[in-house]
């Protein structure tokens, strides 16, 4: 079935622009260099799963006018990841008497219990809280006819998720991937992958480095994500492959489920 992919956020740990910094990206014209914390939104058959609740959620759901979500998906537990959780509130109250599903790898969902006890084990009497509901991953996901298959990264020294979904697949904050994580993403239409800098980093990939990953997993389209204030936009994608660009905040893409 069809389905829309849109990008919430393409930027880095710090966004950009990044605060105090003076470089060209920073301060570029350019709506395209201006990337908040790493997100997308799943679309398809009237569903919508989001992956990832980063620091700017609600900035990000109000630009695209999200009205509801029926899956929330965590690819690891760093704060621009995770830390808009509680902005979930205005979209979890539409679920009631049920709350809305919240997935992650079972040490993660651990993680997110601990941190946020207030959500899922305080009596708080106070305002609203969000209408949530913890289940970890123990293998590939059915959310409403829809596939989700859990994909294992490296971040550095840690474990982490990044998840194919029918001829789609979204890689963030990758340094490598194993072997067998790319023997499940043959014959895609659409890759996201990891491209902070040029420079190397100890926890993300490359530019280089996920070109080479592009060449050997050959998908017809790749975007690459986590961008910082290294790549200004439109003169990286000049020196791109035809078929590989940037990702930008806003970009929508349709692709097959």
């Amino acid at each position: 079935m069809k389905a829309m992919l849109t990008v919430l956020g393409s930027g880095t740990s710090m966004g950009v622009p990044t605060i105090g910094c003076d470089c060209a990206v920073c301060h570029s014209t350019d709506p395209r260099d201006r990337r908040t914390r790493p997100s997308v939104l799943i679309e398809y058959a009237g569903h919508s799963v989001l992956i990832d609740t980063t620091p700017d959620f609600r900035e990000q759901a109000i630009r695209e006018n999200i009205r509801s979500l029926d899956a929330v998906l965590y690819t690891h537990t760093h704060a621009d990841h995770l830390l808009g959780i509680d902005d979930l509130r205005p979209l979890s109250f539409k679920h009631k008497p049920n709350r809305l599903p919240l997935y992650a790898h079972p040490d993660a969902a651990e993680f997110i219990r601990d941190m946020f006890r207030y959500i899922f084990d305080a009596d708080y009497k106070f305002g609203g809280l969000p209408q949530v509901e913890l289940r970890p991953i123990n293998g590939s996901l059915d959310l409403f006819g829809a596939k989700f298959q859990p994909i294992v990264l490296i971040h550095g020294d840690a474990e982490i998720y990044g998840f194919r979904f029918g001829s789609g697949a979204y890689l963030t904050d990758h340094s490598d991937i194993p072997e067998e994580s790319l023997n499940k993403l043959q014959g895609l239409d659409v890759l996201f992958l990891d491209a902070l800098r040029y420079k190397p980093h100890p926890t993300h990939s490359t530019v280089e480095h996920s070109l080479a990953t592009v060449a050997r997993l050959k998908p017809r389209r790749a975007f690459f994500t986590h961008i910082c204030h290294d790549l200004p936009h439109e003169a990286t994608n000049a020196s791109l492959p035809e078929n590989v660009k940037l990702s930008y905040d806003g970009m929508k893409l349709e692709f097959e489920i």
